[in-house]
Parts: structure tokens; sequence; C-alpha cells
């Protein structure tokens, strides 16, 4: 009898143990956490999306996130969003002054999905730096090319290689990839393109596509020059 009330209070024991680990572990997570924590105060269901009205530590917001099930006073973790103004949700018959699509959600402060993320907002359009040029592709351009006789480009075609060098995923049904080929010196060095295939920042990538001028998606969002709907294939990883 003893021995089954010694188990049972070791059994007890180390669960009790096992729960504080794991409460120092998400403590810790919090604090080294660099990214957005938000709370839902309201949900909206759509077709595509769930809509979110959260509050941060900054002020209260709109997101819109994959359709998932998620409740009130749920506490969200997000790291990179897209921001749209005036965005019109014909599915829910509404126009957002603001708001934010995000990729990539959780209910943990996830350390390693947030490094890599930190990483990618580090190799933004600006800072990013590409050691040699990337030669254009066979029957290709390259984006200084694209950017110098633009006219001559718009409804066409066009082949072009580069790096990735900031990437968003799964926003309005498309991924969205910024690359470069270290072609031209000016401050413009970099295309949007816009895919549905998947690829990982710091690829080099052959993209063929249509480009498209003077690009305004209806929601705050306008491109002087993009490259839509391209086929994207990865050649490596720089």
């Amino acid at each position: 009898m003893k021995l089954k009330q010694l188990i049972l209070v070791a059994s007890i024991m180390l669960a009790f143990l096992a729960c504080q680990k794991e409460e120092v572990k998400k403590v810790e997570n919090e604090a080294a956490y660099t990214g957005n924590k938000v709370t839902v105060e309201e949900v909206l269901d759509g077709k595509t999306y769930t809509y979110l009205k959260v509050t941060g530590k900054d002020a209260e917001n709109w997101i819109a996130i994959a359709k998932r099930v998620t409740k009130v006073g749920e506490v969200l973790y997000y790291d990179e969003a897209l921001t749209m103004e005036n965005f019109e949700s014909k599915e829910l018959g509404r126009t957002f002054e603001k708001i934010d699509f995000v990729s990539k959600v959780s209910n943990q402060p996830n350390q390693t999905q947030q490094l890599s993320v930190k990483t990618g907002n580090q190799q933004n359009v600006e800072k990013i730096q590409i050691d040699s040029p990337i030669a254009a592709p066979k029957d290709g351009i390259s984006i200084a090319e694209l950017y110098k006789n633009r006219d001559s480009y718009k409804d066409k075609t066009v082949i072009l290689k580069g790096k990735v060098t900031k990437l968003n995923t799964q926003i309005m049904g498309r991924n969205w990839i910024h690359i470069q080929d270290g072609s031209s010196s000016d401050k413009i060095t970099d295309l949007t393109v816009t895919t549905s295939n998947e690829v990982k920042l710091g690829d080099v990538v052959t993209v063929k596509g249509k480009i498209s001028l003077a690009k305004d998606f209806g929601a705050g969002y306008f491109y002087d020059i993009i490259m839509e709907s391209a086929t994207v294939t990865s050649d490596k990883t720089m």
C-alpha cells in the first residue's frame, strides 16, 4: 500500500515539474520574442480568410489569416505581415481602412519561426548585398533592362533571374517575392513578383511571367511595375 502511495506521489511530482518546466520555457520564449503578440477581440469568418479585430501593445487593428477556427480572447503571435489600406472584402461586403495580411500565426511564440522571419526582415531590398551580379537567363533580360525599357515590355511575358530578398506567402491567394540581380546601381534594384510557386529567402530563382505597369490592386497597393502569376523555378541557395 505504501509503495503504491509513493508511486502516486512521485507521478504527481513529475507531472508538476514537467508543467513548471513548460511554463518556464514559455516565459523564456516570450521574453526573447520580438514579433507581435495580440489578443482577439472580434472574429469574422469568410470563405478564404478569417478576419480578426485584435489588440496588441501598440493599438487595436484588423488582421487577416488563412481561415481557421479562432475564438474571442485567444492570444496569437505573428511576425511578418503585408499591410493594405482601404481593402475591400467582397465576401464580407465591407471595406477595411487598414488591415494586415498575416501568412503565419501561432498560439505560441515560436522562436525558430521568429528567427527565420527576422532574417528575412534584415534582407530587405535596401540592405541586402549580392556578392556578384547574376547573369540574365537564356532568352531572358536583366532587371536593369526591364526598368530601362519598361514600356516596351508592358503586357509581355519575360524571363528574369535573381535572388529572393523578401517574401510574403499566401497573401490574397498568392506568394509575393522581391528579386534582385545586381544589374543596376540605381535605388530601384528589385522586382516584385507574384506566384503560386513556393520559394525561400536567399534562393536564386528564374521567373517567367507577364509584366504589368501602373498596377493598382484596389486596396491601397500600387506598383509601377510588377510581374504577375509567374512560374518560378529555384536554381540554388546562395
